[in-house]
């Protein structure tokens, strides 16, 4: 199951999200908040992590 831990006002900003958490060993999925087939950069994306990786996010997050 994957729980979303964060959002982003683009793609760009979602996969440096993804880059970082993925960097701490977190798998990362991202989704676009919107169903828009044109234009995919800059809609909103919704950043989502394992449940059971959940915690470490809050953990990294409280250190930035």
């Amino acid at each position: 199951m994957w729980v979303q831990v964060k959002s982003a006002p683009n793609l760009m900003i979602a996969e440096m999200w993804k880059e970082f958490f993925e960097g701490e060993g977190i798998p990362t999925r991202l989704l676009p908040d919107s169903d828009k087939l044109e234009m995919r950069e800059s809609v909103p994306y919704k950043i989502y992590v394992s449940r059971e990786r959940a915690h470490v996010v809050e953990e990294v997050l409280r250190k930035l």
